[in-house]
């Protein structure tokens, strides 16, 4: 049993955390004459070791996510969808959604798509929260940072966030505060191309370089924020925000994740450094999702396809949701170290 734990931790510590990036950095900027452990030579390291790291890691699992990715395109993936009722539907949805692009503006096409196509409302919302919020490359990416506990919860509380929050659209009967020309739009029903393994890999290709041209200046702002906080601002001031002397800190990290926009991989730097300087971690995880599915762009593009009081719901549920996910990450926060 200790083998498998020790072969676990050097998967999860060398490999997907790479600590072993992190000396060879130190030990490179040390022999520049820079000083890894003042504000600036720190600052320096941290934004080289974490823009390497979550820049390879990002590759990697675009490419693999984009591969089976392939085997689910939208129509496929409508006619999945549709074999499923009442909360069973949910959550194939929510499990659907971990398939799916990284950030919640190219969710909301496929919202648009699936919609239009006449499935319920409640389970196409189920994908729209889950996508953004839970997706594979995140879980990796969760790992490297806080171990294998943490992730699975995330995850785990990402996907009853999503089949709530759907489960409960569909009883209120929201139906109607869909746009028109979204309930008039039809769907048009045309099969996939039949994809070869090599069209599939070249396929993953592409979306490995158009994705990275996409998500790598939010990686680059993200890990500028989280140095910067790792490095600059004092930990007592942390602690005092967003630690456990505030009891208002999950919801002030929430309402402060919500107008930004970045997809998970912008926002795990921000949370690792914070992490460092005592933020509880319900109220960083908080702040994760806040970011990742309630983003002011997506909720823009959303408002072109339902009415307010609808956009009103989605955004209540879901901040009521993650708000309670936080405090609870918080109380429950030493069964997952």
């Amino acid at each position: 049993m200790d083998l498998f734990k020790n072969i676990w931790l050097f998967i999860q510590n060398q490999i997907l955390g790479m600590e072993w990036l992190n000396d060879f950095i130190g030990n490179i900027l040390t022999r520049l004459g820079v000083d890894t452990h003042g504000r600036i030579g720190g600052s320096v390291q941290f934004f080289i070791y974490d823009v390497v790291k979550i820049t390879v890691l990002l590759c990697v699992l675009i490419f693999i996510i984009s591969y089976i990715q392939s085997y689910f395109p939208p129509e496929r993936s409508r006619r999945i969808l549709g074999r499923f009722h009442g909360i069973g539907a949910n959550i194939v949805s929510a499990l659907l959604g971990t398939v799916t692009p990284f950030c919640s503006c190219s969710s909301i096409p496929l919202f648009i798509g699936f919609t239009s196509a006449g499935l319920p409302l409640g389970v196409t919302f189920s994908f729209l929260i889950s996508s953004p919020m839970v997706d594979l490359g995140s879980l990796v990416l969760l790992i490297s940072i806080f171990g294998t506990k943490i992730a699975a919860a995330y995850v785990i509380v990402g996907l009853v966030i999503a089949v709530v929050g759907g489960t409960l659209i569909e009883k209120l009967g929201m139906e109607k505060y869909v746009e028109d020309f979204i309930k008039t739009a039809g769907s048009i029903d045309i099969d996939s191309p039949v994809l070869t393994v090599k069209d599939r890999l070249q396929s993953a290709k592409e979306q490995v370089g158009a994705t990275f041209k996409k998500v790598f200046p939010y990686i680059l702002i993200g890990v500028g924020i989280g140095a910067v906080i790792h490095n600059w601002i004092p930990e007592n001031w942390i602690e005092t925000v967003l630690g456990t002397n505030n009891p208002f800190g999950v919801i002030l990290a929430t309402l402060v994740g919500i107008p930004m926009y970045a997809d998970i991989f912008g926002t795990i730097p921000i949370a690792e450094a914070l992490l460092s300087k005592g933020a509880q971690l319900g109220t960083i995880l908080a702040f994760m999702m806040g970011v990742t599915t309630l983003s002011l762009p997506s909720l823009i593009m959303l408002r072109k396809a339902v009415k307010p009081k609808l956009l009103i719901v989605f955004i209540s549920i879901c901040t009521a949701g993650i708000i309670i996910v936080g405090y609870l990450f918080n109380i429950f926060h030493a069964f997952l170290i």
